[in-house]
């Protein structure tokens, strides 16, 4: 077989193998939330039933860095290994008017955020400071009381970065809420209770964290303001 013929036979086994340069797929294809995240009503309402009731556990041992230091790509969460940083999945998901950056799509240029907990419109520019946070549902905090103090710290790295437990919220309602459970806090704007339950509850059940019995409470009377 001649030189050429040689070549020709290569690129055609590479072909074939797979094993040729292949160009990564659209950021906008990888999935930015679970199969069937958040549940609908009815499924919250029966996850909300199999959750373990008991109060707080080793509250005093919380320390944020036990769910790593940073943001991170790095985990089997929702949205990871996708090359982005989790911040700007969320942003990715959750603005409107989005407009991404031309070499690299993962960097959000512009959008605007409808705040689901206050109904405000926060517009975004990657140039400017912004008033927008990126919340747990189900903060850290709450979290680590609620089992999350006996996990790896594999574990712990992949709930503070999966994209069903985060969202993008005005700023000062973020930290007014800070580590607060839904017995002591819930969204100012009434007409997102019924999702912020679904969330959280589908969050506690996805991690098997427990809820206390005032917490549980809360939940009910939240996801009672869902449509029947």
């Amino acid at each position: 077989m001649g030189p050429r013929a040689l070549v020709i036979a290569a690129a055609a086994a590479l072909l074939v193998s797979g094993c040729h340069h292949q160009e990564p797929a659209p950021v906008a294809r990888v999935p930015l939330a679970g199969r069937g995240f958040p549940p609908d009503a009815a499924t919250a309402r029966a996850e909300l039933k199999g959750l373990k009731v008991e109060w707080g556990r080793n509250w005093e041992t919380y320390k944020r860095d036990a769910f790593g230091r940073y943001w991170s790509d790095d985990t089997d969460a929702v949205g990871g290994r996708n090359g982005c940083d989790t911040r700007d999945d969320v942003l990715r998901r959750d603005l409107a008017e989005l407009r991404e950056g031309d070499r690299n799509p993962c960097v959000v240029v512009s959008g605007v955020l409808h705040d689901p907990y206050t109904g405000k419109e926060l517009p975004y520019s990657y140039r400017r400071a912004s008033q927008i946070e990126t919340d747990h549902v189900v903060a850290l905090g709450a979290a680590w009381r609620a089992g999350a103090y006996a996990w790896t710290p594999a574990r712990r790295l992949e709930y503070a970065n999966d994209l069903d437990v985060l969202l993008a919220v005005d700023k000062q309602t973020n930290q007014d809420k800070g580590s607060r459970t839904a017995d002591k806090w819930r969204p100012p704007r009434q007409a997102y209770w019924c999702e912020y339950a679904r969330r959280y509850t589908g969050v506690k059940a996805k991690y098997a964290l427990s809820v206390t019995p005032p917490e549980k409470t809360a939940l009910e009377e939240l996801l009672g303001t869902c449509p029947q």
